[in-house]
């Protein structure tokens, strides 16, 4: 049976920072996204990504802004020694809060889904609309993914749809930038993890999505 690390340990890894005090909506887990997203692959393993001086600058440089934050955390799926899929779950301010979204890129690095999983304004929830995430599918690093260029906002949520297409943006840009084509076998965990002890027994998840219990140090791009 597949096991999940911790739902709450797990979300403060994928946040880099402590769970929120206060969440106004929470429409879906680490877990339950990581589910939905790869529901046939064997595992889904992470990789905390450390950005140096120059992977930062890179960034800033195709991004337009500085990343707010000097590490990633990447998911990657696997099924018999090939990848999936990758995912980013991050975080992008609104007009006030952070939101709290997923995106699933194919093993090329297109957008293929945007999920909500935490919204925390009290109006502007409508980027929750199908029709709006849709926009993104098919998109990739290459294309604008702004707001009035590739990205219709959606009335009365401006500035959550600005906010979600700059998060998703930068989600396509880290996998392209950081260079995913192929996953060092050091960052992937084994077929069959040991057991955890009773006091460390995780959460079992459905679908077939897995994570390793460990993480691995930074792919340097050649």
């Amino acid at each position: 049976m597949f096991r999940i690390a911790p739902g709450l340990a797990l979300f403060g890894l994928l946040a880099g920072r402590a769970a929120p005090a206060r969440a106004e909506a929470v429409y879906a887990t680490p877990q339950s996204v990581l589910a939905s997203f790869f529901p046939k692959s064997e595992r889904v393993t992470y990789r905390t990504l450390a950005l140096d001086a120059r992977e930062k600058a890179r960034l800033a440089h195709r991004l337009g802004y500085t990343p707010a934050r000097d590490s990633y955390t990447v998911f990657v799926a696997m099924t018999q020694g090939k990848v999936d899929g990758y995912a980013v779950i991050d975080d992008e301010l609104g007009l006030h809060q952070p939101i709290t979204f997923a995106t699933r890129l194919t093993s090329r690095g297109i957008v293929d889904r945007v999920e909500i999983m935490v919204y925390r304004e009290p109006r502007g929830d409508e980027v929750r609309d199908p029709r709006f995430r849709k926009q993104f599918e098919g998109k990739s690093a290459a294309d604008p993914l702004r707001i009035d260029r590739d990205i219709d906002a959606v009335s009365g949520a401006t500035v959550s749809s600005a906010s979600l297409a700059t998060g998703v943006r930068r989600a396509a840009i880290l996998i392209e930038e950081l260079g995913f084509e192929a996953p060092a076998p050091s960052t992937v965990a084994a077929a069959k993890t040991p057991a955890p002890t009773p006091a460390k027994t995780p959460a079992r998840v459905a679908n077939g999505a897995q994570f390793a219990l460990q993480s691995a140090s930074p792919t340097a791009r050649p």
